[in-house]
C-alpha cells in the first residue's frame, strides 16, 4: 500500500484551505497514493470564536468535500480534523477526524480524546475551554489492501502510549496522527514520539502536520510531516517548512514478519499491568 502524508498551512477561510488542500491530495493521488492523510484543522484554524463559527455537523462541507474528492480520485481518505458542532452538553465543539472510503462513504470517525492544555515556553493553550473530549478509540480495516488495518488518532494523542496500545491490540497496523504539533515543542519531540509510537506497537505512523504561520490563535507549527515504519524507520518526511506532499511505500507483509520475529505485542503480562485502567494518579479535575 502506498500512503501520503499532507502538509498546509491553513487558515481561516474554509474555501481557500480547501483549494489548497485538494491541490495536493490531487498530487498524492498522481504519485500512487492509496491512503492519503491530511492534518489537523486543515480546513478552518484560528481562535475559539473562529473554530465556533466555522463548526460543522459530518455532512457539512468539509466531511462532503472530503467524500467527493475520495471518490472522484479512488483512494482512502483521512481529513485530518475540523471543528464539529456541540455534541456535548456543555456545548463544546469536537476536533474531528473522519475517514473516508473509495466510494466516499464515511468508514470512521474520530473525537479527539487528549486535549491540548499546556502552558510552556511562551505557548498557553487551554483546548479544553472549546472541545470536549471524545470518548471511544476508531479502527478500521481497508477492505481493499489486506492487512491494512486503520488507527486513528490526533496531533496530542501521540503523547499518551495508553490510546496507541489500546489501537494496536485492536488490530490496527497503520496509525494516522494529523497534527497542528507546535512549534516550540516539535524539533525536540514530534519525530522521537512519532518514531517511538511506531517502535512499541509495531505499527506504521503517519503523521500529517500543519506548518509555520496559522493565523490569531492557533501556535506557530512544526510540520515536519513523516511516515515512519514499525522498526521506526523513517520512509519519508518533508524537511521543507511549507506545505507539501510526502509518499511512502507500507510494508504489510514485512510488518507481519517484524511482529513475528520481536512478539512484542505477544509477550505482554497484562496481570502485571493491574490498576492501570481507570487509574487517576497524576491526573487534575
Amino acid at each position: 500500500m502506498r500512503a501520503a502524508a499532507i502538509q498546509t498551512t491553513a487558515g481561516d477561510d474554509r474555501a481557500a484551505n480547501l483549494m489548497a488542500a485538494g491541490a495536493l491530495v490531487e498530487e498524492a493521488a498522481g504519485a500512487g497514493a492509496d491512503l492519503v492523510v491530511l492534518p489537523e484543522y486543515f480546513s478552518v484554524a484560528g481562535t475559539p470564536e473562529v473554530l465556533r463559527a466555522g463548526a460543522e455537523a459530518l455532512d457539512g462541507p468539509t466531511v462532503t468535500w472530503a467524500s467527493t474528492l475520495a471518490a472522484r480520485l479512488g483512494i482512502h481518505l483521512v481529513a485530518g480534523s475540523f471543528p464539529e458542532v456541540a455534541r456535548a452538553g456543555d456545548g463544546r465543539l469536537s476536533n474531528t477526524s473522519c475517514l473516508l472510503g473509495p466510494d466516499g462513504t464515511v468508514l470512521g470517525v474520530y473525537r479527539k480524546i487528549h486535549l491540548f492544555d499546556v502552558a510552556l515556553r511562551g505557548v498557553a493553550s487551554r483546548e479544553s475551554d472549546t472541545i470536549a473530549p471524545g470518548g471511544d478509540t476508531c479502527v478500521v480495516p481497508l477492505s481493499t489492501t489486506p492487512g491494512a488495518v486503520l488507527g486513528m488518532t490526533l496531533c496530542y494523542d501521540v503523547r499518551f502510549p495508553e490510546l496507541y496500545r489500546m489501537l494496536a491490540l485492536d488490530g490496527a497496523t497503520v496509525v494516522t496522527v494529523p497534527a497542528a504539533f507546535t512549534a516550540a515543542t516539535g524539533p525536540a519531540h514530534w519525530e522521537l514520539l512519532l518514531r517511538a509510537r511506531a517502535v512499541e506497537d509495531q505499527v506504521f505512523i503517519i503523521g500529517a502536520g500543519q506548518v509555520g504561520e496559522l493565523p490569531v490563535g492557533m501556535p506557530r507549527c512544526h510540520g515536519h510531516s513523516m511516515i515512519v515504519d514499525p522498526w521506526g524507520e523513517v520512509l519519508a518526511e518533508r524537511t521543507d517548512p511549507t506545505p507539501g506532499v510526502v509518499v511512502a511505500d507500507l510494508d504489510l507483509d514485512g510488518l507481519a514478519d517484524v511482529r513475528e520475529r520481536l512478539p512484542v505485542l505477544a509477550n505482554r503480562q497484562p496481570a502485571a499491568y493491574r490498576g492501570l485502567h481507570g487509574d487517576s494518579r497524576g491526573t487534575t479535575d
